[in-house]
């Protein structure tokens, strides 16, 4: 090496050898690592039996307890009052977040007003009610029910009756209200296509499985019928083969994309499902909380909406992956 190169990297190691470490000084990691330290967050689901609070519980709970908090899930069972009980308890207890499945559109609104005023933040899981809180994660269920309608009419066919039963929920709960917005929105473009019964199955299967009996009776040219959750599905689903009418009724529904609905899908049971992702939508939850922790913005001042991209289902579109799974949690444990 000439003598002039060997003392230009000489001088180059000497003047790395001396320079400093420059320390960046990033907020970020101390920051994140305080927002949720020793923070209680509560779920309040509609019930713990249910497959979507199975997944939120897990996905939610693990990263909550990740992030060095502590995560509580509170069963009121199906029941209104003992869910509005459960609120006032955690309210009470002063978590830092509460997650709320809502029954319905009202009944706990002014509980979410004195959750936000106690300084709790408040996010909205799967049905959204008349009270905007920090957040709503879940479903766009006009979407879903257009979806819903859309799988139905290309089910039934244009040779078809184009007669349409629906089940739905109730007439109080948003997720029930908003598909049947989304399945009218679908059919104003196809005015061929007639909904010739639309009886509640108050989510119950049984009562789905003879609402579905009579529906089927009374109109046995029926080409379609969504039902308005998969639980209830299976309700409609035996109707429809009790009826004979397997292959002939084409059945979509809504579930939590647990591998359940696979099953169902792969078995025949139902035709076309729109799954609300219970994993992403977990993120969707987790990711507010840590936003919302990290702030500073007081409870009350925000509101914000995370919907679930959705699509259809059918049987020839299930691969690995398509649902996730139940037992796996047992198995990460």
């Amino acid at each position: 090496m000439p003598a002039s190169k060997t003392a230009l990297a000489l001088a180059t190691a000497g003047f790395l050898a001396a320079a400093p470490a420059f320390a960046r000084n990033d907020p970020g990691p101390a920051t994140y690592d305080a927002a949720l330290k020793d923070k209680t967050v509560v779920l309040v689901p509609m019930s713990t039996g249910e497959d979507l609070a199975q997944g939120w519980a897990h996905y939610v709970g693990d990263a909550v307890k990740a992030a060095g908090g502590k995560f509580e899930v509170r069963d009121p069972n199906w029941n209104t009052e003992a869910g509005a009980q459960a609120i006032t308890e955690a309210i009470n207890s002063k978590p830092a977040v509460i997650i709320v499945q809502a029954p319905d559109l009202q009944s706990y609104s002014k509980l979410f007003r004195r959750a936000q005023e106690a300084g709790i933040y408040v996010i909205q899981v799967d049905n959204p009610t008349n009270y905007p809180t920090e957040a709503f994660v879940g479903s766009n269920w006009t979407k879903l029910g257009e979806l819903e309608a859309q799988a139905v009419i290309n089910g039934c066919g244009p040779n078809s009756s184009k007669e349409i039963g629906l089940i739905q929920g109730d007439q109080t709960n948003s997720s029930s209200l908003d598909q049947y917005t989304g399945i009218q929105n679908v059919l104003k473009d196809h005015p061929d296509f007639k909904i010739v019964a639309q009886p509640d199955s108050n989510w119950d299967a049984s009562t789905a499985r003879s609402v579905a009996t009579t529906l089927i009776q009374q109109h046995p040219n029926v080409c379609g019928i969504i039902d308005y959750w998969d639980a209830t599905a299976q309700g409609t689903a035996a109707a429809i083969r009790a009826a004979g009418k397997t292959g002939k009724i084409t059945l979509a529904t809504t579930g939590g994309g647990e591998q359940a609905d696979c099953n169902l899908l792969d078995t025949g049971v139902i035709d076309a499902l729109v799954a609300t992702d219970v994993p992403n939508q977990s993120r969707d939850v987790i990711t507010t909380i840590k936003f919302l922790m990290q702030s500073g913005i007081k409870p009350g001042t925000v509101k914000t909406w995370l919907y679930t991209p959705e699509h259809i289902t059918t049987k020839a579109d299930i691969k690995n992956g398509t649902c996730w799974n139940l037992k796996d949690f047992a198995k990460s444990k």
